[in-house]
């Protein structure tokens, strides 16, 4: 019997990077409200997220949402109570469950280039990744060149939020980013298996 084709990706997250600071803040509604329809109603009508108009506000809101909305409780503790590295770490932790191109490409890529103590990121890192899986997923050959930059454009702003991506030749260097112990622990009680965006090596996944 086949296998099933994969999910699609969800190449429609442009609309905000990681925006560590705003995803605390929609977290923070969230855990005061108890439910996610009051903490978005609450921010659209304050304009917690500071957008420019009320469409982008909305935009903003929900792509900042559903990322949030798929982490753990303890996660979302860090989130919005701890320090500007573990708040990263987990708007990172958010993106990446919400959109499996970023896992696969910082998994995949990233991980195995530090691996092989490659640091540079180069163009062709990129659009390797991507022609490698546009076989699987043909929505990425449908992109738009205007979309296809963009998205680009706000990859490259999201794993320098997160730590991941710093200056350097070409599109920048390569690096680990900060987990603190508690971000670490937090991220392996839910699945380890997403240890690997963050760069770790199977060995380091596998280890208590």
């Amino acid at each position: 019997m086949p296998l099933a084709p994969p999910p699609p990706y969800n190449l429609s997250f442009s609309a905000a990077s990681l925006r560590p600071e705003l995803a605390r803040i929609v977290a923070e509604h969230y855990l005061a409200s108890g439910d996610w329809p009051t903490a978005k109603a609450r921010i659209l009508a304050a304009n917690a997220l500071q957008a420019k108009s009320p469409a982008s506000g909305i935009r903003l809101e929900r792509e900042l949402r559903l990322r949030i909305e798929r982490l753990s409780d303890p996660q979302l503790r860090l989130l919005t109570d701890s320090n500007a590295d573990d708040r990263a770490a987990m708007a990172w932790l958010a993106t990446m469950k919400q959109n499996a191109l970023l896992f696969e490409f910082a998994g995949e890529v990233l991980r195995d280039k530090l691996a092989g103590h490659d640091t540079s990121l180069r163009p062709s890192d990129y659009e390797g990744f991507l022609a490698s899986k546009s076989t699987e997923h043909p929505e990425i050959l449908a992109l738009a060149e205007t979309t296809r930059i963009k998205v680009r454009r706000v990859i490259l702003r999201m794993l320098r939020e997160a730590g991941i991506l710093t200056k350097g030749a070409s599109l920048g260097a390569l690096q680990r980013p900060a987990l603190s112990i508690h971000a670490d622990r937090a991220i392996r009680a839910d699945d380890p298996r997403w240890l690997a965006g963050f760069l770790l090596t199977d060995a380091e996944i596998l280890s208590s």
